[in-house]
């Protein structure tokens, strides 16, 4: 997916914020497969501040890289907000970010529930010392459109975790 112009300068815009506070990130993705750290690392002089990128697609691994209780997934399922905190806290927890955000979603064309539509995605941004964020949106179009918006969407909520005080 191309990333554009108005994405770069977001993504450029929490980088240097970032960089003013002496933030490092994380990225924690399910259904958007490595694209938030994608848009962050197409910024040029991104690697002061992108720490690493976790690509968490299924259970097993939200569990060992970032340590979401298997719990969470028997009682919940994998797309919720509670997983979506477990995965941005857990991602500040196994690397050396000081910030993260994080994507479960359901990106479609199928897999979506009465209870968890096609373009649902739960997002969630953490920061060592300051309360964790959360947002749920739910997002139409065709796959690529959800997980474009929910880049966008994820890259918006990094920078209000970032600029949390």
């Amino acid at each position: 997916m191309p990333f554009d112009a108005g994405m770069e300068r977001t993504a450029a815009e929490v980088l240097q914020a970032c960089r003013e506070r002496g933030l490092r990130i994380a990225t924690a993705e399910s259904c958007t497969g490595g694209l938030i750290s994608g848009l962050l690392t197409a910024v040029a002089g991104s690697s002061d501040v992108v720490e690493r990128g976790f690509v968490t697609y299924t259970n097993e691994a939200k569990h060992q890289m970032l340590g979401v209780p298997m719990a969470l997934f028997e009682s919940v399922g994998a797309v919720s907000e509670e997983v979506a905190r477990a995965m941005a806290e857990g991602a500040v927890g196994h690397s050396e970010a000081d910030a993260a955000v994080s994507v479960t979603g359901i990106a479609g064309p199928g897999g979506g529930t009465d209870t968890k539509p096609v373009g649902l995605v739960h997002m969630a941004a953490a920061r060592k010392g300051v309360e964790t964020l959360y947002r749920r949106h739910v997002f139409t179009g065709d796959r690529s459109e959800v997980r474009r918006r929910a880049v966008e969407a994820a890259v918006a909520l990094l920078g209000e975790i970032v600029a949390a005080d």
